[in-house]
């Protein structure tokens, strides 16, 4: 996201093997900003804020993944539950914009570009750029293992749910996850 007057930003820094997620609102759309790698590092947090994001009543959710060189499958299953979430409730959407050609390719092989609105040319959708400050949001390191474990399960399940050929993909990963959190240590 390009700041605009008026608008400030948490800086950013240089991606690295650090990530985190920036969040704010604008007239009740939820903006979320990837930087560095999108991964189950990060989902739990995510997962949760959008949680109570759409409990007070928001509808819509615009992921910004310009500083996002990549994205594993729990990121893009998290978001994926996000968006099953919206198309629940009857209401919403989930946009994504400013992805490069590697997240759009790997958004497209999981069939969330069904699922998604798909920005490549980063033009924000709903009238711009939120006019907030953006703040971070929770990572996973302070989540417990059985917690992030749920968390990739569940994101892994989102996405056999909206494309099932996506169950060949990440059978055993669904496997695992059910007989770890089954048994935990």
């Amino acid at each position: 996201m390009t700041p605009r007057k008026g608008t400030s930003y948490i800086p950013s820094q240089a991606v690295s093997t650090q990530s985190s997620i920036l969040v704010g609102c604008s007239n009740k759309v939820v903006w979320v900003r990837v930087e560095g790698k999108g991964s189950f590092l990060n989902s739990s947090g995510l997962k949760e804020f959008a949680r109570a994001m759409i409990n007070r009543g928001h509808r819509e959710f615009v992921v910004d993944l310009l500083h996002c060189p990549v994205m594993d499958s729990t990121f893009m299953g998290t978001l994926a539950g996000i968006a099953l979430r919206l198309r629940e409730i009857g209401q919403g959407a989930l946009h994504v914009i400013h992805l490069n050609e590697r997240n759009g390719d790997l958004l497209r092989n999981l069939g969330l570009d069904r699922l998604f609105a798909l920005d490549l040319c980063g033009i924000a959708p709903l009238g711009g750029e939120p006019a907030v400050k953006t703040e971070p949001i929770e990572t996973d390191a302070a989540v417990d293992r059985t917690a992030q474990a749920k968390t990739m399960l569940e994101a892994h399940e989102a996405l056999v749910e909206v494309a099932p050929g996506n169950l060949t993909k990440f059978k055993d990963v669904l496997e695992y996850l059910k007989q770890d959190l089954a048994h935990p240590e």
